[in-house]
């Protein structure tokens, strides 16, 4: 089940839970919630490029830039959705895309059931956080792109990201 994978945050190590998600995959479906408190899901994005951008918490500096440079890169990419994941409220998730000017993503919180957490492999045992990563599926719903940042403090390599999803 991939218990036990070890990262580090802020240099120290901890423990990733769930499914380790693996290119060639087929993508799990899961359902998150949206600033609304609606349910969003994998299901929903059927048919197109999905990129999974999984952050801790948009309310750390790291966190909120990724998010920034994935609602740019959204700009450059056709037929591609983005999500950016993470356990934060969704009424922070929608005050913090008001103030910053996310509108070309979707920004979705975990934090109720840590469905895409546990069938994804980025939940941190020790925080209840998100590990900081990529996921890209394919619109057949495979995953061609994983990236689990092996200090979450890090940014993710959102070149090679982006390279594949051109590829697609």
């Amino acid at each position: 089940m991939g218990n036990n994978r070890k990262i580090t945050f802020g240099g120290n190590p901890v423990t990733l839970l769930g499914n380790e998600i693996k290119v060639g995959d087929l993508a799990p479906d899961f359902k998150v919630l949206s600033g609304d408190l609606s349910e969003v899901s994998l299901a929903d994005a059927k048919g197109k490029t999905i990129v999974l951008s999984v952050v801790p918490s948009v309310d750390t500096s790291v966190c909120a830039l990724q998010t920034k440079r994935f609602n740019q890169l959204a700009s450059e990419i056709d037929d591609t959705i983005i999500y950016t994941i993470s356990v934060d409220l969704p009424f922070a998730l929608s005050r913090f895309c008001a103030a910053e000017g996310i509108d070309n993503i979707k920004v979705l919180s975990d934090h109720r059931d840590l469905d895409f957490a546990m069938k994804y492999g980025f939940l941190i045992k020790e925080h209840r956080l998100l590990t900081r990563g990529i996921v890209v599926i394919d619109p057949e719903g495979k995953v061609r792109y994983v990236e689990y940042v092996e200090e979450v403090t890090n940014h993710p390599d959102y070149d090679k990201a982006l390279e594949v999803v051109k590829a697609i």
